[in-house]
């Protein structure tokens, strides 16, 4: 009467911070703080079907791997821990025949002293994270790999505009060629599996998704500050455009951005007439902009 069709199980929200010391002198370190979730699958059935659990990894065991990888082996950049936690767990365990991982990075950076980076002292750039997801399948050597900029809060009080639009019975909106502009940038990264290809590809060439990162990142700050923005689907396509056009082995490129709406107050109550500078921060409703942008007639083979 009932059949099952899909299962994976596993940890998740396992966090460490591991600190790394330049070989040369141990008073230069680096952390990277990590939140990690590793869902595994396979021939792990009957433990659903049948309470059968022979088959079954604890989630313990797996919560207990991850720390103890990360305390062995590098987990920097985090596409390249990801990829080694999968091999891990399809090569150890005959049942395991696929696993996902998903690693969500804090965002700590150097404080700045006297001009200069402190060695050892760090300040945290929080909601905004670095995220990498991996899918890895053992039996037909299926990879999918993601990264992402989750919460990149950024502000604008001029250089942007809105006009032109749709005009009906129920448009109050009025066209504007300046206004505010700001919004909370969740931008996905997806690479080319023709070129991304293997997990031994992204263990020995973190390089590759630091670059992916640092250009991701800069794009986006970059074009949010020099364009006189039409709309936030403009912008964020050209954002997209230029991604490509830096990163080879990046298939496509996604943005999700809440437009963040500052309202000007209505002071007339009190004889002002015309005021431009006082703004309501309204937290709802929001305007919400997605797209996703590849390359030319790739379109079809996604």
């Amino acid at each position: 009467m009932a059949e099952l069709f899909d299962s994976s199980y596993g940890k998740a929200n396992v966090k460490f911070l591991k600190v790394r010391k330049d070989a040369h002198d141990p008073n230069i370190q680096d952390v990277l703080e990590a939140n990690v979730q590793v869902l595994l699958r396979g021939k792990f059935e009957t433990s659903y079907t049948k309470a059968d659990n022979s088959s079954v990894v604890p989630t313990d065991t797996v919560k207990n791997t991850i720390l103890v990888e990360a305390k062995n082996n590098n987990v920097w950049p985090i596409e390249s821990f990801a990829a080694h936690l999968a091999k891990h767990f399809t090569s150890k365990y005959e049942q395991v025949e696929g696993a996902e991982v998903y690693i969500v990075q804090a965002k700590w950076t150097k404080i700045k002293l006297e001009g200069r980076d402190h060695p050892h002292s760090f300040k945290h750039e929080g909601p905004e994270t670095r995220q990498t997801f991996l899918t890895y399948d053992s039996l037909t050597k299926k990879l999918t790999l993601s990264s992402s900029i989750k919460d990149l809060t950024v502000l604008k009080s001029t250089g942007s505009m809105f006009y032109g639009y749709n005009v009906c019975d129920y448009t109050t909106l009025q066209p504007t060629e300046d206004r505010i502009l700001s919004t909370d940038v969740s931008s996905t990264w997806t690479f080319d599996p023709k070129q991304v290809s293997s997990l031994e590809y992204i263990m020995k060439n973190g390089q590759v998704f630091d670059r992916a990162y640092n250009e991701a990142r800069g794009v986006t700050l970059e074009l949010f500050c020099k364009e006189n923005s039409p709309s936030v689907q403009a912008t964020m396509y050209n954002m997209c455009e230029k991604i490509l056009a830096n990163v080879k082995q990046i298939a496509t490129v996604t943005y999700v951005l809440p437009n963040k709406h500052y309202i000007l107050f209505n002071l007339e109550w009190k004889g002002i007439k015309d005021n431009k500078e006082l703004f309501y921060p309204s937290s709802d409703p929001n305007g919400l902009i997605k797209c996703t942008v590849g390359r030319k007639g790739e379109k079809s083979k996604l």
